[in-house]
């Protein structure tokens, strides 16, 4: 069931982005994962729009919105490829005419969810803080 995000939600809602994270990201260092987990905390879900995919009351995946732009899609590991991903983005699409969203290039997870999903690339840049290239990509809704 997808529903919006509540304060109560929030340590869930860590626990799925450290688990898919540490998965997807494992060339960043622990001095990135923790800047952005205090930006997810701090930063992103105060300022955007989040709703939440529950099973049996657990958070297993979730969706953050800075308006048309994806800030954050995660699932958990152990629900990866069961389309809560798919239903996520699709519920969100509804309202939108065109959704962005920025992914490492070596997140391979993200990466093939984003291309299957139909997402197409529209600029490459250095991510300053990592070294790391990141592709911005664009949905036509």
């Amino acid at each position: 069931m997808i529903r919006k995000y509540k304060e109560q939600d929030l340590e869930q809602i860590i626990n799925v982005w450290y688990q898919s994270s540490t998965l997807a990201h494992p060339f960043l260092n622990s001095g990135i994962m923790e800047k952005v987990k205090s930006d997810i905390i701090n930063v992103y879900i105060p300022n955007a729009k989040t709703w939440v995919y529950e099973i049996d009351n657990s958070i297993v995946g979730f969706i953050s919105m800075l308006d048309n732009e994806i800030g954050g899609l995660f699932v958990l590991p152990n629900n990866h490829s069961t389309g809560i991903g798919t239903k996520l983005v699709d519920f969100i699409k509804k309202e939108r005419s065109d959704l962005e969203v920025e992914v490492f290039d070596k997140n391979i997870i993200g990466r093939a969810f984003y291309y299957k999903y139909g997402f197409k690339r529209i600029k490459k840049y250095n991510h300053k803080e990592s070294g790391n290239k990141v592709l911005r990509l664009k949905l036509k809704c």
